[in-house]
């Protein structure tokens, strides 16, 4: 049996910081390339680089790998290379957040629900099975122009950060890459400790089961919980919700003076009342950067916070309130959210 675990969205198009943007003009440098003309045409100035709040679009890093791309097109593994760049520093408090965390199975799952704070261009979606955890690369939307660069950025990437989780280098058991062969294999080889494969039907690579149980070093439990509420919170103000967006959102919320719903609206019963088609509100809401899950989590875990800390209601009740059939599965979302129980949370904020 098989466990599947997906980003909170299925777009690269959201806010990102500039760490990205920096770790690639820092590897143009390296290579003669002026900042001046790996920014050209972003509206960038290199001070931004260094801004630990400046935001960005997806569309602007993209022109900064086009730049990139262009002018260091001689560069042999030119996207390997950069993604050997990326370490669990450059992703802040994100990156922190993940290096505490108990085990490398806790740090891929919070990476996944945190997904936005990242710089990814490539959608993973991990598939725990019994003898390997496959990890499914969707990069269909990617511009074709750079989509092989940042297909092994992200991968070279994402290899590096669980190396650095865990202290170690981490084999793949395999690699898979749905283009043609190019003359990187060997040196991916060298990586990844498995010989990649081309020409496949998807894009993945697997590693063993056994390295998810295994705790990081690191590993912090009040640390982890105080970087998971920083970036709580840092996503929350990067997906201030207006638009769209803000339009679901106040249909998902009860009527004034309810303490929640017992069955919460549908995706269909939203967009009969927003007179839009299921597919035009998904596509607007891709574009937003968000989905109805996604949106549907935040009324509910705004609901669960204010029933825990402002009414006596037991936690069952709480999760009857939200449209859960039980506790169970309410406990383990919250704890999803907020990286504690509602008990936990209700001991913590209780109002007198």
């Amino acid at each position: 049996m098989s466990t599947v675990e997906e980003p909170e969205v299925r777009t690269w198009n959201f806010p990102r910081g500039t760490a990205s943007v920096a770790v690639m003009a820092g590897f143009a440098a390296e290579h003669g390339v002026t900042a001046d003309r790996i920014l050209a045409g972003t509206g960038l100035h290199e001070r931004a680089l260094t801004d630990a709040d400046a935001q960005i679009s997806a569309d602007t890093e993209l022109a900064v790998v086009r730049n990139l791309v262009r002018e260091l097109a001689d560069v042999p593994a030119l996207g390997v290379e950069v993604g050997r760049r990326y370490r669990i520093s450059t992703f802040g408090i994100f990156g922190y957040a993940c290096v505490t965390s108990p085990t490398l199975r806790e740090a891929i799952s919070l990476a996944l629900r945190y997904y936005r704070l990242g710089f990814a261009f490539c959608t993973p979606i991990v598939e725990s099975r019994p003898r390997e955890v496959i990890t499914w690369i969707h990069h269909d939307t990617i511009p074709a122009d750079v989509q092989r660069f940042l297909v092994e950025r992200d991968i070279v990437a994402m290899h590096r950060v669980m190396s650095d989780l865990l202290g170690a280098r981490v084999d793949f058991s395999s690699a898979e890459f749905s283009y043609p062969a190019t003359d990187q294999a060997e040196i991916l080889t060298r990586l990844f400790g498995v010989r990649p494969h081309f020409g496949h039907a998807h894009t993945t690579f697997g590693i063993d089961p056994d390295l998810l149980t295994q705790a990081l070093p690191q590993a912090n439990q009040p640390t982890w919980a105080l970087c998971v509420a920083q970036c709580r919170e840092l996503l929350h103000r990067r997906s201030a919700r207006t638009g769209i967006a803000a339009e679901v959102r106040d249909r998902l919320l009860p009527g004034t003076g309810a303490t929640g719903f017992s069955t919460p609206p549908t995706l269909d019963a939203v967009c009969r009342d927003l007179n839009l088609s299921p597919r035009t509100l998904r596509r607007h809401l891709v574009a937003a950067g968000t989905s109805y899950r996604a949106l549907l989590d935040e009324v509910r875990q705004a609901l669960a916070e204010e029933m825990l800390t402002a009414t006596p209601l037991s936690v069952d009740d709480i999760a009857i309130r939200l449209g859960y059939a039980e506790a169970t599965p309410f406990i383990h979302a919250f704890k999803r959210w907020t990286a504690t129980t509602p008990a936990a949370y209700r001991r913590a904020h209780r109002r007198d």
